[in-house]
């Protein structure tokens, strides 16, 4: 059933399905204030059907989990490697790798670096190293190169 073609029973009609009450709705939708003709609208079969699809709709969407998403591109997954072609192979093996990542099995993890591009080791630095670096970073002079070690 397509959107209803009165735009204030249409209103009327997606509030209620958002949970409003029908009196709520019915001053939502535009109308004045007015419980009997808000009731009598609620009652109305076109409106009732059209609570009903927007409600169904919803549910469908609802019901894409990660769990329906992860049965999904396992299928894709399964359909590429029975084909074993080496293009198909690739595509399998980043579906299962989605599939993982989906389900919180990866994690992608980055290596923060200094502007040399090297990893930036706060671990082992000592305080006055610490305070040196951020005094640099406040100045805009950058990170300090790293005393070496003699």
């Amino acid at each position: 059933m397509p959107a209803l073609s009165n735009p204030k029973h249409e209103r009327f009609a997606q509030a209620l399905a958002k949970g409003e009450t029908a009196d709520a709705a019915y001053v939502l939708a535009g109308y004045e204030e007015n419980r009997g003709n808000a009731a009598r609208l609620k009652a109305n079969e076109s409106v009732e059907r059209r609570v009903a699809e927007i409600l169904e709709k919803a549910a469908t969407r609802a019901e894409i989990t990660v769990a329906s998403i992860s049965e999904r591109l396992l299928k894709i997954a399964e359909k590429c490697e029975r084909t074993a072609e080496a293009n198909k192979l690739g595509v399998a093996r980043q579906t299962l790798m989605d599939v993982a990542k989906l389900n919180g099995l990866i994690v992608d993890k980055r290596e923060h670096t200094g502007r040399n591009g090297g990893p930036i080791e706060y671990a082992n630095l000592t305080e006055e190293e610490i305070d040196a670096r951020i005094a640099a970073l406040e100045a805009g002079d950058g990170e300090p190169e790293p005393a070496s070690e003699a």
